[in-house]
């Protein structure tokens, strides 16, 4: 069980790299193929839709395949065409190379989180689920400050050619120690589809969506409000972001264990209620140079205590459609990061500044709450109705 878990962590190491190490790298791409920054911020929403665009279509398409060769094929596709991207001469390559690295994302990790969960031991599916998602952490740890370092210091493809090498490793881990694991599915495309009809699948989607959204507006901001707001160089940035990272390695584990105390949902609602706090603090002490610093570790921290039990919730809500539910709520994860940072870009576009995105930040987390609220509710009365009747 702990080489299979390991084999979904490498995977999802690689897919954590080239996710975020364009971020880093984005100047370098924007002088290589000759077009303005925010025009090569294209290939970050690139990337987006086509985890939005994957995660169903594949998902469903996989399951004609055993799990184990569905997340093998999966992998081919992303370590092929991550490679491909390190080639790419001009705007429209690297568009097409970017939309089709991102469609195995989120059916990679959907599929790997119900996979997880039937190898764990009973009672330990949140540990195992929160195992593969540490290969997404580390990466922010460590993969994607060496990409970074090596697209500037060399050639901005080698940081694809990178995440190309780590996607081998994961092809070959998941080859090799593997097993087969038997899920039941619904049965064919329709069967699968009857999950879209449940109201509660769509409430913990827009939870998803929206509290987790509440993270991002903070984070995509975060290298102006260490440098223009708490007066750090642009050199901290850098390390902010690996202590970012850690703050999520260790959220992640911390996430787990509030998912075996208490219901995924409750273990969210408590998670998002100490996310509404922290950002809310920010708003104080992020003109303060070592404050903003402790914060750049603590939102990492309660954000990802979130990821998680709300896909545990996700599974409990598709019985039956367990990998496409799941990979629904990656493609959920991707439109939370899209809509954060969007929200949060408004209020600073009209001169309110950046620590405006905090509010924006609470405010979506604190949606979140009464949308985990509304799901709670929504059980309760659905299991009264099953006793009435």
């Amino acid at each position: 069980m702990k080489k299979a878990l390991l084999a979904l962590a490498i995977g999802g190491f690689g897919i954590g790299m080239t996710e975020f190490v364009i971020m880093g790298i984005l100047p370098e791409i924007a002088t290589a193929l000759e077009v303005s920054i925010p025009v090569a911020g294209h290939f970050i929403s690139a990337y987006a839709l086509g985890v939005v665009v994957g995660a169903p279509l594949l998902t469903i398409f996989g399951n004609k395949w055993p799990p184990q060769k569905t997340l093998l094929g999966l992998m081919v596709w992303f370590t092929i065409f991550n490679t491909l991207s390190a080639f790419a001469n001009s705007y429209e390559l690297l568009m097409l190379a970017r939309f089709l690295s991102g469609l195995p994302h989120g059916a990679f990790f959907g599929i790997g989180a119900v996979v997880a969960g039937k190898l764990a031991s009973p009672g330990k599916e949140a540990q195992a689920i929160a195992m593969m998602f540490t290969g997404l952490t580390v990466a922010n740890v460590i993969g994607v400050p060496l990409g970074t370092w090596l697209g500037q210091n060399f050639s901005w493809g080698i940081a694809f050619l990178a995440v190309g090498i780590v996607g081998i490793c994961a092809i070959l881990s998941i080859k090799f120690w593997m097993p087969e694991v038997k899920i039941a599915n619904a049965g064919g495309m329709k069967e699968e589809l009857r999950l879209l009809r449940k109201p509660e699948l769509w409430m913990v989607i827009l939870l998803t969506t929206i509290g987790t959204g509440g993270f991002f507006a903070w984070y995509s901001y975060i290298a102006p409000l260490i440098t223009d707001v708490a007066g750090h160089s642009e050199g901290v940035v850098s390390y902010a972001m690996i202590l970012a990272g850690l703050g999520m390695v260790a959220g992640n584990f911390l996430g787990a264990k509030l998912a075996e105390m208490f219901s995924p949902i409750k273990a969210v609602i408590i998670a998002l209620i100490l996310m509404v706090t922290a950002l809310l603090v920010n708003t104080f002490v992020a003109y303060d140079q070592i404050g903003v610093l402790v914060t750049t570790f603590v939102i990492p921290v309660i954000a990802f205590c979130i990821a998680t039990p709300i896909q545990m919730a996700v599974i409990n809500t598709a019985k039956g459609s367990e990998m496409l539910g799941s990979s629904l709520n990656q493609s959920a994860f991707n439109m939370g990061n899209a809509s954060g940072a969007y929200l949060a870009g408004l209020p600073i576009a009209y001169g309110y500044g950046i620590v405006s995105a905090q509010y924006v930040g609470a405010v979506m987390a604190g949606i979140g709450i009464f949308i985990g609220i509304g799901v709670i509710l929504m059980r309760k009365r659905q299991a009264s109705l099953q006793v009435t009747n």
